[in-house]
């Protein structure tokens, strides 16, 4: 559903793009993994047209997505840091969220699932940081999409709500959905993810299956296979 063909991005005189070339068609979990910098957070900005790519192009549905809008209404995004108007409700928040956008939602369901039932008539700046998250998560999958784009999803969770989020995830991945997410917990990738995307340096370092990578970077486990990657190569002086 989501093509990316030499993608180019930069940022002033950083390059952070460096002529990415990926098919993300895969339905199921795929881990964007990379250490910070490496550019994924750019990428997915970019597909949801938060950012736009200096060269290179974003297919969506075999359509290009440049100077498009109406293809984000496919996408649910939850943001690695979301802001929030603090003087409202979650309530509030939520009503505004479901003006702004009519139709059928999930938030029963998502207000449950997350505990969030008591927090619902506080103000924003009384939350706290695990429930901001949560009211992140609430308003990011209340609809449902058949893409589920998540930046670092788990901050701030306690155990029962993270969880919860992966029962969540597990659900929407039968169903055939397309879910891409970021994490530095390799657990969570271990235990999760059907497919792997590792960007070092702004390219395309992998693409495969977790026991793939761990094959490739001679056996182990997912951290160690992680580990040996960015494991800088050592110098060597014939001198």
């Amino acid at each position: 559903m989501i093509n990316i063909q030499n993608l180019y991005k930069s940022f002033g005189k950083t390059t952070v793009l460096r002529g990415l070339i990926l098919d993300l068609n895969q339905k199921g979990i795929t881990a964007i993994l990379g250490p910070n910098g490496s550019g994924k957070t750019t990428l997915l900005k970019c597909i949801l047209g938060l950012v736009i790519p200096n060269d290179g192009k974003i297919l969506f549905d075999q359509k290009p997505i440049e100077g498009k809008h109406l293809y984000r209404q496919h996408i649910s995004h939850v943001a690695q840091i979301a802001h929030f108007p603090e003087n409202l409700t979650v309530y509030e928040l939520l009503q505004m969220a479901k003006d702004l956008r009519p139709g059928p939602t999930r938030d029963d369901h998502l207000i449950e699932l997350f505990e969030l039932e008591k927090e619902m008539h506080k103000k924003m700046r009384n939350l706290s940081g695990g429930n901001r998250q949560k009211v992140n998560l609430l308003l990011g999958l209340m609809y449902d999409n058949p893409v589920t784009i998540l930046d670092e999803p788990s901050n701030g969770l306690d155990p029962v709500s993270y969880l919860n989020l992966k029962k969540f995830l597990r659900e929407e991945a039968r169903r055939n959905k397309q879910i891409l997410i970021t994490t530095h917990i390799m657990s969570f990738v271990e235990e999760m993810a059907d497919h792997i995307v590792f960007i070092l340096e702004g390219k395309i370092y992998f693409t495969g299956s977790p026991s793939s990578l761990i094959e490739m970077q001679g056996g182990g486990g997912l951290e160690e296979a992680i580990a040996s990657i960015l494991k800088p190569t050592p110098v060597v002086n014939n001198a």
